[in-house]
């Protein structure tokens, strides 16, 4: 693959060692075929360089951030892949029955919206948000992990699974 985004293999090791630190610290595996996984975060970084944001190598990202949220790993679609097929769709992310060997990694069905869905969930978001709370507070709703908090704004670093403000949504 010819990309002017020029990545070493000690710039991939180094993103390995840390997503894996992070990933075990919350409850997390990695694929343990360390040389497809480490091809993945290549391919991570690579379009962190092309895009300024770590798209899921998996998935046709647009270059517009606002667009692509929902695909900046780890996507908003990893956790229920994990629970319904034991991997996010890439095969980053394994749960620990794949890692432990007694489950066999196995296709998934790609769960992101249509371009044209995602924009009449969006549409539909923006309607509802004119609906008056009688909470004090808004709730916001971590699109990754699902945390939820109720303040005026989304914290700006996600305190479960480390991703930016960007990636919540208001709740309630």
């Amino acid at each position: 693959m010819s990309d002017s985004f020029s990545i070493t293999d000690d710039e991939v090791d180094d993103y390995y060692e840390k997503l894996k630190k992070e990933a075990e610290a919350y409850g997390y595996h990695l694929n343990r075929d360390v040389e497809f996984t480490k091809d993945l975060l290549r391919s991570i970084l690579i379009n962190k360089g092309r895009y300024g944001y770590g798209a899921c190598p998996c998935r046709l990202a647009s270059g517009r951030r606002e667009e692509d949220l929902d695909i900046i790993c780890p996507c908003d679609y990893r956790d229920p892949d994990l629970s319904d097929y034991d991997a996010c769709y890439c095969g980053l992310y394994v749960s620990g029955a794949i890692l432990r060997g007694e489950k066999k990694l196995k296709s998934i069905p790609e769960r992101r919206p249509s371009p044209e869905d995602r924009k009449k969930i969006k549409n539909a978001i923006k309607s509802e948000a004119g609906v008056i709370s009688s909470l004090p507070l808004p709730v916001w709703r971590c699109k990754v992990c699902g945390y939820l908090c109720a303040r005026e704004e989304p914290p700006e670093i996600c305190p479960i699974c480390k991703v930016g403000r960007e990636r919540f949504e208001r709740f309630i």
